[in-house]
């Protein structure tokens, strides 16, 4: 009897180590370490504390709240100068992307009301600023940031990539911090290159087209995807990392060529024929690299593209319909061109002239030699993209010996720099302190 009331004192004793209550007057009392015990009670609030906080800081991502979010002008004003032109584009970015985040960040009411998620399409060729656009707002909002390629991607169980690695990608970009992650943009780059490959029934899988936009679906629209911690095709053994994708912003890209005939079709218009006649003659009169002539016209047709359009461009009618905000962005002109090389902070022409004066140089571009190079990059129908490939090899003699030159020099581009008729070393006057002696400076 003695070692029975021994034994009962000694439960009796045993108390929670946060609220001080007994194993008596708790249901139960969980044992840690030697002498430490919590009850039940206290379990349950500690639950509710998480939750709260949770719920608390859910829609914070690194000091951005409903106070500090951008409003859509400013975002299109901090876009104004990374990216030339695309007006209309960058309003509809602009209030897709803060209506998107106010989505986020603002608390639920209790009028019912819930705000559900717009992704964004953009329409335009290659090099008209689609990625850079996605890029410099997600800098703006200091959120992360990933990009795809859609021609990489193929059904589950094919040669290719999952469409989960998408996400991999942004998780890596938010060093797998999930919840952050969760709350990124994914740019999907070439997503025409996915579409159906014919209209009619195939009795082989279209597994890198109908079959990824079908794939895409869901993790578009929101769900919780399994992702590979270390990427590639999914194992049965494989732990996973459960990513849910409702507030993941898409945003996807392609330059759906040959889309404006399928627009000119359905409005009916010829207009593209009777400007192209038009301007052919201004083409042979003042030498316009071929291209130039119908910019404006399909930059119009591009703009009037509707669903039904892409429909018959092949891609399949839930894909666009998970996309509500479409925007077409405009080819890039002659002076489109030209401001791209000089305005934006980080101008082309600005990088080289600050690698140059690293070395101790000057280099200049004449208004010549701009027009030279935007010419060139719409003759190769590259856009924006190609300026500096084409930059690069104008530099290329010149850079490989300028270490090695002590003395200051200035190297002027002109237009026959850049058509190759004459080498860049040949187009430089030596540096001096006095205007008169750099006039008379041996060229």
């Amino acid at each position: 009897m003695a070692k029975t009331g021994d034994s009962t004192r000694t439960r009796e004793v045993e108390r929670c180590s946060f609220c001080g209550k007994s194993r008596r007057q708790v249901d139960s009392l969980i044992a840690g370490p030697p002498g430490i015990y919590v009850c039940n009670e206290c379990i349950t609030l500690c639950n509710s504390i998480l939750v709260a906080e949770k719920a608390g800081t859910k829609g914070t991502l690194e000091g951005l709240n409903l106070a500090t979010l951008p409003t859509p002008r400013a975002l299109k004003d901090a876009l104004d100068e990374h990216v030339i032109g695309q007006d209309h584009a960058k309003k509809v970015l602009s209030v897709a992307v803060h209506n998107h985040y106010k989505r986020l960040l603002q608390r639920r009411d209790d009028d019912g009301v819930e705000l559900e998620k717009s992704n964004i399409l953009l329409i335009g060729p290659t090099g008209c600023g689609k990625t850079l656009l996605a890029r410099t707002l997600a800098n703006i909002l200091h959120v992360p940031f990933a990009i795809g390629d859609a021609t990489t991607l193929t059904e589950a169980g094919y040669v290719g990539e999952d469409v989960e690695n998408l996400l991999l990608k942004l998780l890596q970009a938010a060093d797998f911090d999930l919840p952050r992650a969760e709350m990124g943009i994914i740019f999907v780059d070439e997503i025409d290159k996915i579409h159906s490959t014919s209209s009619n029934v195939s009795i082989t899988r279209d597994v890198s087209g109908q079959g990824v936009q079908q794939s895409l679906l869901k993790m578009l629209e929101g769900t919780v995807a399994n992702v590979p911690p270390q990427g590639g095709r999914k194992h049965p053994e494989q732990p996973y990392i459960q990513f849910n994708t409702e507030n993941v912003l898409f945003i996807v890209g392609g330059a759906f060529v040959g889309l404006e005939d399928l627009v000119k079709k359905r409005t009916g218009g010829t207009t593209m024929r009777i400007a192209t006649r038009r301007e052919e003659e201004l083409v042979r009169t003042l030498s316009l690299p071929e291209g130039m002539d119908d910019v404006e016209e399909r930059n119009r047709l591009r703009k009037l593209a509707e669903p039904e359009d892409l429909v018959k461009f092949g891609m399949i009618p839930e894909f666009i319909g998970r996309l509500p905000v479409l925007s077409a962005l405009d080819e890039l002109d002659e002076p489109a061109l030209i401001s791209v090389l000089t305005e934006p902070k980080n101008a082309i022409t600005k990088q080289f002239q600050k690698l140059f004066r690293m070395q101790n140089h000057e280099l200049q571009f004449t208004k010549e030699g701009l027009i030279a190079i935007a010419r060139q990059a719409i003759r190769r129908k590259s856009g924006a993209r190609g300026l500096r490939g084409i930059v690069e090899k104008i530099m290329l003699e010149t850079q490989f010996e300028l270490p090695g030159i002590k003395e200051s020099r200035r190297y002027t581009v002109d237009d026959k720099v850049v058509d190759g008729t004459a080498p860049l070393h040949h187009s430089f006057r030596k540096i001096s302190a006095r205007p008169d002696d750099e006039e008379n400076a041996a060229a």
